[in-house]
């Protein structure tokens, strides 16, 4: 089983890309798209929804797995996260592909034990439960690999 976990934004989307193995998930892929604050938001929406439609044609993953939104006291940044989300669920739904989608603290809680944590400790948790080389970086990447670990641990 494929999981991509997505971590949404305008300028930066986080994502992971998951296989279920028999003893310990596998990394398959992990970065970020970044859309240039010089072009319009319609254009840099294009442009996420162009790319999360190539991983998912690229992985033909299982499930799409998203951050669900955390209303913070910046009512513009929300509403752009809405629209980013927006156009990563249309990818999914578009190729009938399943989705799930977790509150921060669930996707902390399961991977570090701790609803708490910064994202240092998401970035050190997702190194050394996928046995990578080194920190996965941005933190946004850190971050679509913890959603999709989270959803992985969840449907065990």
């Amino acid at each position: 089983m494929i999981v991509i976990g997505i971590d949404p934004g305008l300028a930066r989307v986080g994502y992971g890309v998951l296989r279920k193995g028999e003893r310990f998930p596998a990394p398959l892929t992990f970065g970020c798209i970044e859309t240039g604050g010089d072009r319009s938001p319609p254009e840099r929406l294009l442009e996420i929804h162009e790319r999360v439609s190539a991983l998912l044609d690229e992985y033909d993953p299982a499930w799409v797995v998203l951050e669900k939104l955390f209303f913070s006291r910046n009512v513009t940044s929300a509403m752009h996260v809405s629209e980013a989300r927006g156009v990563i669920l249309l990818a999914a739904v578009q190729r009938r592909i399943p989705i799930a989608e977790y509150t921060p603290n669930q996707i902390k809680q399961a991977v570090t034990g701790s609803g708490r944590a910064d994202k240092h400790q998401v970035q050190e948790m997702m190194r050394r439960l996928l046995r990578l080389d080194e920190l996965p970086r941005p933190d946004d990447a850190a971050d679509g690999l913890a959603i999709a670990l989270c959803h992985i641990n969840m449907v065990r």
